[in-house]
């Protein structure tokens, strides 16, 4: 379907056709609709109607998810890009620069914690005072076993 937008000759899409092209469920493109990650209008005879661009938002939205990013990250970050074109190479660039030092950090995390589970697995009972998993911040645990905090009036 062509739509004349501000002058412009526009291709739009019916859900069925986003859905066919983009790989997605049309019940996924309903939800990334709600939740403004994608937009899409109403034509005369009431029907959802999406600009092709709203193809790369996905497959950037499938991306990001695929990486571990959570929907309301995603959103925030879809929502410093112009909804009324095409996600470029550049757009594309500063999102996975951005993205990329979030998934970096988390790499990290899971490492730590991977090479915390050895020390963990000779316990066997995931005590408060030494488990650096279960309680890793824990300052009174250097002081002993049991209810410091209980000890402190006596």
């Amino acid at each position: 379907m062509v739509s004349i937008e501000n002058g412009e000759i526009k291709t739009a899409l019916s859900v069925g056709e986003v859905a066919e092209r983009s790989g997605v469920a049309v019940s996924a493109i309903h939800f990334y609709e709600k939740k403004g990650l994608i937009d899409s209008w109403r034509n005369a005879g009431n029907q959802r109607r999406f600009h092709r661009g709203v193809l790369r938002r996905i497959a950037v939205i499938k991306v990001a998810q695929r990486l571990g990013i959570p929907l309301s990250e995603i959103g925030e970050t879809l929502a410093t890009l112009p909804t009324d074109r095409t996600v470029t190479s550049h757009d594309w660039q500063r999102l996975s620069e951005q993205w990329k030092s979030d998934l970096n950090h988390r790499i990290e995390l899971l490492v730590g914690l991977r090479d915390q589970l050895t020390s963990c697995i000779g316990c066997g009972c995931l005590s408060i005072d030494a488990c650096r998993l279960r309680n890793p911040w824990d300052e009174l645990g250097d002081e002993g076993p049991g209810a410091r905090l209980l000890d402190k009036n006596e």
